[in-house]
């Protein structure tokens, strides 16, 4: 275990586990949600402020949604300098009650303490400040996903953050996707992100290019507030009668294969078999989600006893899918 720990840590130690999200991305997801902040504590326990452009957005935006506090917290600041600690290494918990008139308050408006640890969101610190918060908002590790996310229930706390499509299936992720309670956001664009990221070579290509950017297509908003995106009924216009050659069975799963969401059939009313992206398109009261195919060594899904997790059709091995059922099929 102490193994375990220490390579977790590293992980979260590694440069190339940052990356700054842009405050027009965060802007676009939010606004969503503004009477949900209403009072509320935010907290961002993954964020170095006045790096971190979420510390900024809800700074500026303070009386906007109505925050009670904000709150940050930064795995060994890179920024102390600014608050005048005039160490490198040292972490820091900052606390702002608004004041600033929609603009990114200065280091007099906010209250500035340095932490005893090193500012890890597992650490017992940070767990307590977690405690307080309402709504937790940031992007946290991807290494680091599963463990903070199991965290995020473990406390019951409301959230949205930032992760890769392809944790929809992790074993401790898909349960609380399975159990509506987690689900995803409104999304970036084209399913794609642009981080800032000055330690990696520049490797953006669109229209939004500029100097120590990269691209990172699969990422989403993961979240467990109500939005009404979710709540879209989904339009399906195929036919699984008449058209049967068209969704094969798996050989190892009681499901039939839909290989696009757009191609699901309005009259079946068994298993099916879909893309992991097909939870964009997600409503839980037209859509029952009863399984995964796999979930990284532990199975979760729709399962024919002794035969491998990996989906396969006549013996070739298909992309994770994640299993549903129409709640409402016209037959």
């Amino acid at each position: 275990m102490a193994n375990e720990n220490s390579g977790l840590h590293s992980a979260k130690r590694n440069k190339k586990d940052e990356f700054y999200t842009q405050i027009v991305d965060i802007e676009r997801e939010l606004r969503h949600y503004r009477k949900q902040f209403e009072n509320k504590v935010v907290y961002c326990n993954c964020d170095d402020p006045y790096i971190s452009a979420f510390f900024e957005y809800f700074a500026k935006n303070f009386e906007f949604f109505g925050l009670k506090k904000l709150i940050t917290t930064c795995y060994k600041s890179q920024e102390v300098d600014l608050f005048s600690q005039g160490d490198s290494e040292v972490s820091i918990k900052l606390e702002y009650t608004g004041g600033a008139e929609n603009s990114l308050p200065s280091p007099d408006d906010i209250g500035v303490t340095p932490l005893e640890g090193d500012g890890d969101f597992r650490s017992q610190e940070c767990i307590e400040i977690l405690k307080e918060a309402d709504i937790v908002v940031t992007n946290p590790p991807f290494s680091l996903f599963s463990e903070y996310v199991s965290q995020l229930a473990s406390f019951d706390k409301k959230f949205i953050i930032i992760g890769n499509q392809n944790s929809i299936t992790y074993k401790d992720v898909f349960p609380l996707i399975k159990d509506n309670k987690m689900w995803l956001g409104y999304g970036f664009k084209r399913n794609m992100a642009h981080f800032i990221a000055p330690h990696y070579e520049d490797t953006a290509s669109d229209t939004d290019h500029k100097e120590g950017m990269i691209r990172v297509s699969g990422v989403v908003w993961y979240t467990n507030l109500d939005n009404k995106k979710r709540h879209e009924e989904m339009i399906l216009v195929q036919h699984y009668r008449g058209n049967e050659a068209a969704y094969p069975s798996y050989d190892n799963y009681n499901a039939i294969e839909v290989s696009r969401t757009q191609n699901i059939p309005l009259d079946y009313d068994g298993a099916m078999g879909v893309p992991i992206t097909f939870l964009t398109k997600y409503n839980p009261e037209q859509f029952e989600i009863i399984g995964c195919s796999y979930s990284y060594g532990e199975p979760v899904g729709y399962h024919k006893e002794g035969a491998s997790f990996d989906v396969s059709i006549n013996g070739k091995q298909v992309y994770k899918r994640l299993f549903i059922r129409n709640r409402n099929p016209i037959i």
